[in-house]
C-alpha cells in the first residue's frame, strides 16, 4: 500500500491535468506521516461505511466530515480517482476510497478524527 500510495501521489503531483491545484501531500502528525490536501495541509480520512467509489456520508455526516471535493474538470490519475456524489458534487478518492476532512482538526498535521466512532481512519503514508 505504501508504494502504491507514494506512486499515486508522485504521479498526481507531476501530472499536467486540470487538477494540479488539488494535489495531495504527506504531513507529519502524532500518528506518523499522513496524507493531506496540498491546498490547506489538512489531514484526509476514509469512512469504513463507504462502498468502493461511492460515498455514504451526506447531510449531518458531511457537515462533520466534509468531502474533499474535486472540481468539475478534475481527472483521475492512477490510484487517485474522482467520484460523483449523490448531491451533485465530485469527490477525490484514493484506491476507490472517498476522501474526507474532519471538522475537529484545526491545523495541518492534526489527526483528531482517527478512530472516531470506530469507522474513520486517517490515510497514512
Amino acid at each position: 500500500m505504501k508504494r502504491t500510495l507514494f506512486a499515486a501521489l508522485a504521479a498526481f503531483a507531476l501530472s499536467n491535468t486540470a487538477a494540479n491545484a488539488e494535489t495531495l501531500v504527506v504531513v507529519g502528525s502524532d500518528l506518523g506521516n499522513v496524507v493531506a490536501a496540498a491546498n490547506n495541509g489538512m489531514t484526509l480520512y476514509t469512512f469504513r461505511k463507504d462502498a468502493a467509489n461511492q460515498s455514504n456520508c451526506y447531510d449531518s455526516c458531511a457537515d462533520a466530515w466534509p468531502p474533499f471535493t474535486a472540481s468539475a474538470s478534475a481527472q483521475a490519475d492512477g490510484a487517485l480517482g474522482v467520484i460523483d456524489r449523490n448531491d451533485g458534487t465530485r469527490q477525490w478518492a484514493l484506491n476507490g476510497k472517498p476522501l474526507y476532512f474532519w471538522q475537529g482538526d484545526a491545523a495541518s498535521g492534526d489527526a483528531t478524527g482517527h478512530g472516531v466512532g470506530g469507522v474513520w481512519d486517517v490515510v497514512k503514508n
